[in-house]
This record gives structure tokens, sequence and C-alpha cells, in this order.
């Protein structure tokens, strides 16, 4: 029992995974702030021609 509690083999695959969501959840929140912008100015831009 104690030798499974001291097992940590797959650690580096958690911490790999939570880095993953930390960058999807950042990525999202770029795109949410900025893609209102980006879909305004290609408005207007289209508009214009």
């Amino acid at each position: 029992m104690y030798r499974f509690l001291m097992d940590d083999s797959g650690g580096e695959v958690l911490e790999y995974a939570l880095i993953a969501g930390l960058i999807v959840v950042a990525a999202i929140a770029v795109i949410g702030s900025v893609g209102g912008k980006v879909l305004a100015n290609w408005s207007s831009l289209n508009s214009s021609t």
C-alpha cells in the first residue's frame, strides 16, 4: 500500500494536461475579448468597398 501511495509516475501527464487546459482557457478568453473588435473592423472594411 505504501508503494502505491508514493508512486508518482502519472504526475507529469497530469501537469501537462493542466498546462494545456490553462492555455486553452486563456486562448478562449483572448479570442472572446478581441473577436468583437475584429468583427467590427471587418464589417467596416467590407462596407467601405
